[in-house]
């Protein structure tokens, strides 16, 4: 999803926000953030940069300065193919750190000093290397939420969208998956695959149990997690027409009682080309707002609470500061740089 981010005036950023985001956001909040998008983008222009926006972006910075938006997989691609001097991610860190992977001598910019991830803090590079001792010869399979260290560790990266192909793609018997948990549990069913977790005390390589294995980890995306079965079976009750969306990294039990599954940019194909009588989407709640922005003729349940509070710390007037000062550089070792990009590379060549 790409948007519009070439309007030259605060006046016409405030006219294209109000037009998409009036039933979302107070009209003075969108008449100061235009403001602050004008800014942006005339400095965006300066400093020949180019703005990344992820999916789970704010609805006004989404709509007004991001020059690409899209999930991991399209934001990956942009930032492999860009060839600005300045890439700016709104998102956070493991994305950047994959923008710079991917393009070592540009200068790579995020807005947060932090910009965290429960799924990217829940695994290391060393807990790889001792999967890799206690399963020797086990290809890894690590999805693209993790930090450039774990990537260096990693055999070839995946998304949510690509993940079961990119298990099939090897023509392992087993293979190590990591790190989220409820992604593990939709990808061994789609693939037909028996899951085991080692940090359950299950059998060693040594045992024939791994026959047609996924090696799973347990950590989990703080904000997916929230959603159970029991809501889903609440909005059948209460809105039996509704078409309901899971994000992947939503538990194996929500995502089969959901009508679809598939990655952000998945579920926005989705919404875009079928028609329903309302849609509910189980995923980060900014993506629902920027969604119903984007498809204003369709019916959006707008009954999401859960916000990533990662993906929250990325503001316009943050990503305005580390534009004017170069602010929050990304840097990643070379030796890590150059072993992640080999992995990032396989990804894309097989996408």
């Amino acid at each position: 999803m790409s948007t519009p981010a070439t309007t030259e005036s605060a006046h016409d950023l405030y006219t294209h926000l109000r037009s998409r985001l009036r039933d979302v956001v107070p009209d003075v909040e969108l008449r100061y953030k235009a403001e602050l998008a004008a800014r942006i983008n005339t400095l965006k222009r300066e400093r020949n940069a180019i703005i990344l926006g992820h999916n789970y972006m704010e609805p006004a910075l989404f709509h007004s300065i991001a020059d690409v938006g899209g999930d991991s997989l399209e934001l990956s691609r942009q930032a492999a193919n860009t060839d600005k001097d300045i890439i700016v991610f709104c998102g956070v860190r493991f994305m950047a750190e994959t923008a710079k992977i991917l393009n070592p001598s540009r200068t790579v910019l995020l807005p947060s000093a932090r910009g965290g991830c429960s799924l990217a803090d829940g695994i290391t590079a060393d807990d790889i290397r001792a999967l890799r001792e206690r399963y020797p010869g086990v290809p890894v399979v690590t999805y693209i939420n993790t930090s450039a260290e774990v990537k260096a560790e990693s055999d070839i990266i995946c998304t949510s969208g690509n993940a079961a192909k990119v298990v099939e793609s090897l023509n392992a018997d087993a293979v190590i998956f990591l790190p989220d948990e409820y992604l593990a549990g939709n990808v061994a069913k789609t693939t037909g695959r028996r899951i085991i977790f080692p940090t359950r005390a299950m059998p060693s390589v040594s045992t024939p149990t791994l026959e047609h294995a996924l090696i799973a980890w347990t950590a989990r995306c703080e904000v997916h997690d929230k959603f159970t079965l029991e809501d889903v079976r609440n909005i059948r009750t209460q809105f039996p027409d509704t078409v309901i969306l899971a994000h992947p990294e939503c538990r194996p039990e929500v995502v089969d009682a959901s009508d679809f599954s598939g990655s952000t940019s998945a579920m926005i194909r989705f919404v875009e080309d079928t028609n329903a009588p309302r849609y509910l989407l189980l995923t980060e709640c900014s993506m629902g707002d920027n969604v119903a922005a984007a498809n204003p003729d369709k019916d959006m349940l707008r009954m999401c609470s859960v916000r990533c509070p990662h993906m929250n710390e990325i503001t316009l007037e943050d990503t305005l500061e580390a534009l004017t000062k170069t602010q929050h550089v990304i840097e990643v070792p070379e030796p890590v740089r150059v072993r992640a990009h080999r992995a990032l590379t396989r990804m894309l060549e097989f996408s």
